[in-house]
């Protein structure tokens, strides 16, 4: 298995996402793996 460790940018990301990117399928797992909409969800909250 890989081991390397994937960084981030979240500010960034949820940026984009508000801006009405679209992540591709792969990014989209990435994100979820990374629970990056349970934090927008937090912030939005």
């Amino acid at each position: 298995p890989i081991k390397n460790q994937t960084c981030l940018n979240v500010p960034a990301i949820l940026y984009f996402l508000e801006k009405g990117a679209q992540p591709t399928r792969t990014v989209y797992d990435i994100l979820r793996k990374a629970e990056l909409f349970k934090e927008k969800e937090r912030i939005l909250s």
